[in-house]
């Protein structure tokens, strides 16, 4: 009896103390329930209801009986919900003001094609003149190279095989040389300085009415690292003395039990850390209607008439406040301007494969992003986020219909933001890429492996961006645009088809031999023909044609971008050319991917929608093998099959081969925090972030380093803290009923092995939520384990 009375005491304690009830009154109510101990005998855990009523009654009677709530702004909302089984109640967003938002003249047939759209801006007739250029110039060197490469193929016997290769050599080399001409521009356009076209050039104050939504669509993500960015955006934001123009909301489309709690939890933590209320907001969808899309859609159609502007955020994505105001700015003084994306440097990465991308948007960013303005001008991309878009065109013109027919290539729109930017462009709004604009951040995929399954998600949506190809009123920029996003996957197949039949081509060097008299009454041998002189300069002049960007990034950072920012002159040279070794070595493993992805997806293998995972925890052996396994294998039987029968062309296959083979350890040691951080602290790799941090990104990492314990009880949270158990039940609009199996399981005591669906049903249910918080307390088992205790330590 006296173990059971200890027991019993330590929780009545634990309980009211969690409850925040004043210290004095506590001892009172714990004195008054401890001596009816020894006359309940075996009955004294279900004095738990008898507590849980007085407790109850108590507060009804006298709210300030709680003097140490957990979240002070919303006591006034939460006691209500304490003790009982009630829900709703509680607002975590504004009212609605619906409004509708469908999808328009989606109508696509061949003579589409041929229509064009003026909107009579300033900038459209240079826009064709450079693209005019960026055309003759593309088409000119891959004329000469195409040329030149047809005295190296070999047709005299094999003429289909050699026709395969040069065509497929003329389309590849056009795809790099685009690339190359735009770093060019890019860096002559930095060099400039001066961009009349660009948006940044006109500006004006905002309006005293002017509103902007910050919308943070997310899905089953970090809930920490999600509002660790919230608050260092939001905190850039005050001193600025703007903040009034902006709302903040997080747009949750999470299936995820522990993601739902965390996020309530930590929508009403930062609610009163950063007194933030009527600032910001959280929504929850029950129903994930068109991913992303649909999830910024709701919110258009809920409350986009109370915005003039909306930012998109990714869930990894932060701003300063400056680049904001900047931003909203611009867009004042700009009625024409529909979506202005802003160009997001990389920040965050431990991993060596995250360390090496990060670098890499830092040298190389800036030169593709200002050449992909020149050419794009007010046709430019949206990329999905850290842009600004002007609400009420977006809801008139941009929403997405389901394409017809099943995934992959029919069915919900996979890559919603290259349509959307099309959309906005049909309806007369532009555009623009604003490259010269600091202060904005994202994070790179922190491994290969990552970075591959982003891949193959967005292989599907580009891939259906052909069948809007022929939709009517798009303008031709972005018709290219659509398939610009194809060849990002179909380059990868393309050049696996090359070396492919280049192999064969040597294959057959060997195998067949030479007929040196083809007519029968030949005086004279047709001996072949080899130009290893043209050979050479086309190796050469592809080599420059790929690299030399690099170098144009590296020279402008000499130049102009302060190297100390990088571990000096020395040290950047080094981590430019070890950036060049990896992704030589990286991008045979991408190429092969990207055919499977290509080849898989047209052959109707859909994809599913699964949650990033944006952490630096580094890739287990096992998944690295199952994922390259045969990576491995076709490395080395094409390097075996080849090196045997054609030794001299397998040493210009090597390169590949290698790539191949070391597939598994490259992605498994690239992924591993404790490589990228003896690179950084070898000065390698290093970023302007790393070395002299923006407050915001000092704001970022000094969240991160501290993250809340109670981020991670999720579920558990909600069973265990009346607060945390009242709040959801404050945030819950409908009463659902559990099945009784389902309510009979989880009182019975297995909440351990409830499934996801069974776990969302009980979150679902106030009732049922409420009986297994009392059922927990007052179980006269003790389900107080080591981890409930560590919990317990949080409060006491």
């Amino acid at each position: 009896m006296a173990a059971l009375a200890l027991t019993f005491t330590k929780r009545v304690l634990n309980y009211i103390w969690i409850l925040g009830v004043t210290t004095t009154r506590s001892l009172e109510i714990a004195i008054e329930f401890l001596h009816q101990i020894p006359s309940k005998g075996n009955s004294t855990f279900r004095m738990f209801d008898d507590l849980i009523a007085k407790l109850k009654g108590d507060l009804e009677e006298e709210p300030s009986l709680v003097d140490r709530p957990r979240w002070p702004k919303l006591k006034e909302k939460i006691l209500p919900l304490l003790l009982n089984k009630g829900y709703g109640g509680i607002a975590s967003a504004p009212p609605v003001n619906r409004s509708s938002m469908v999808p328009r003249d989606f109508m696509v047939k061949f003579g589409n094609l041929f229509e064009t759209s003026k909107n009579g801006a300033t900038w459209e007739g240079t826009a064709n003149r450079r693209r005019t250029l960026l055309a003759a110039l593309v088409v000119g060197s891959t004329a000469l190279s195409t040329h030149f490469m047809s005295l190296v193929i070999q047709f005299k016997d094999r003429e289909i095989l050699g026709y395969l290769m040069l065509i497929t050599f003329a389309i590849l080399f056009a795809w790099i040389s685009v690339g190359f001409w735009t770093a060019l521009a890019g860096l002559v356009s930095i060099l400039r300085g001066v961009d009349r076209y660009a948006p940044s050039a006109s500006r004006r104050k905002i309006d005293e009415r002017t509103k902007v939504a910050l919308v943070f669509p997310i899905y089953n993500e970090d809930t920490g690292r999600v509002f660790a960015g919230i608050e260092a955006t939001y905190r850039s934001l005050e001193k600025t003395g703007m903040l009034k123009h902006y709302d903040f909301y997080i747009l949750s489309d999470s299936n995820d039990p522990n993601a739902w709690v965390s996020e309530e939890m930590a929508w009403a933590e930062w609610r009163e850390r950063l007194n933030a209320e009527g600032k910001l907001f959280y929504r929850r969808r029950t129903r994930n209607i068109k991913k992303k899309s649909g999830n910024i859609a709701d919110f258009c159609r809920r409350w986009g008439k109370n915005y003039k502007y909306m930012v998109v955020f990714d869930a990894d994505s932060v701003m300063s406040g400056n680049i904001l105001t900047e931003m909203t700015s611009i867009m004042e003084a700009n009625p024409r301007l529909g979506i202005l994306q802003s160009a997001p440097k990389a920040v965050g990465r431990r991993s060596l494969y995250g360390r090496i991308q990060q670098f890499a948007s830092y040298i190389y960013g800036p030169i593709f992003a200002a050449g992909l303005s020149f050419w794009q001008l007010g046709d430019a991309q949206y990329w999905g986020h850290n842009a600004i878009i002007r609400v009420k065109p977006f809801m008139e013109n941009c929403a997405l219909p389901r394409l017809p027919g099943d995934p992959p290539l029919g069915g919900e729109i996979l890559s919603h933001d290259f349509v959307e930017a099309a959309l906005m462009r049909r309806a007369g709004y532009e555009v623009w890429l604003s490259y010269d604009l600091e202060g904005s951040y994202e994070e790179t995929p922190p491994t290969l492996l990552e970075e591959l399954s982003r891949d193959r998600r967005w292989c599907q949506g580009n891939l259906q961006h052909l069948r809007l190809f022929l939709l009517k009123g798009i303008i031709p920029a972005h018709r290219f645009l659509f398939l610009n996003g194809v060849m990002i996957y179909g380059s990868g197949l393309l050049w696996f088809c090359f070396i492919f039949m280049s192999s064969l081509q040597a294959l057959l060097d060997v195998w067949v031999e030479p007929v040196y008299f083809p007519s029968e009454y030949a005086l004279f041998p047709e001996w072949p023909v080899w130009y290893p002189g043209w050979a050479l300069f086309l190796f050469i002049v592809t080599i420059v044609l790929l690299f030399l960007p690099k170098l144009f990034g590296l020279l402008l950072v000499m130049a102009k971008g302060r190297p100390e920012l990088f571990g000096g002159k020395i040290r950047l040279t080094l981590s430019v050319l070890l950036e060049t070794l990896f992704s030589v070595l990286f991008a045979p493993i991408k190429m092969l991917f990207h055919s499977k992805f290509l080849f898989f997806t047209l052959l109707g293998q859909k994809v599913g929608w699964g949650p990033q995972e944006r952490s630096d925890i580094g890739i287990a052996w096992k998944d690295a093998l199952k994922f390259h396994w045969s990576n491995m294998v076709i490395g080395l039987l094409w390097g075996a099959i080849v090196g045997m029968v054609n030794p001299s062309f397998c040493v210009w296959l090597l390169p590949i081969l290698i790539s191949f083979v070391l597939s598994v350890f490259l992605s498994v040691w690239t992924s591993r925090p404790s490589v990228g951080e003896r690179f950084r602290k070898a000065g390698l790799f290093l970023t302007p972030q790393e070395v002299d941090p923006s407050p915001e990104m000092m704001t970022l990492n000094e969240v991160m380093s501290d993250p809340p314990a109670w981020l991670e009880w999720g579920f558990k949270s909600a069973l265990f803290d009346p607060w945390v158990n009242a709040l959801h039940r404050g945030l819950l609009r409908k009463n659902f009923k559990a099945p009784s199996n389902l309510t009979e399981k989880t009182l019975s005591g297995e909440t351990e092995n409830l499934n996801n669906k069974e776990t969302m049903a009980v979150l679902s249910s106030p009732e049922l939520l409420f009986d297994l918080h009392k059922a927990i307390w007052k179980s006269s088992e003790d389900r107080f384990t080591d981890e409930w205790r560590d919990r317990l330590s949080f409060f006491l």
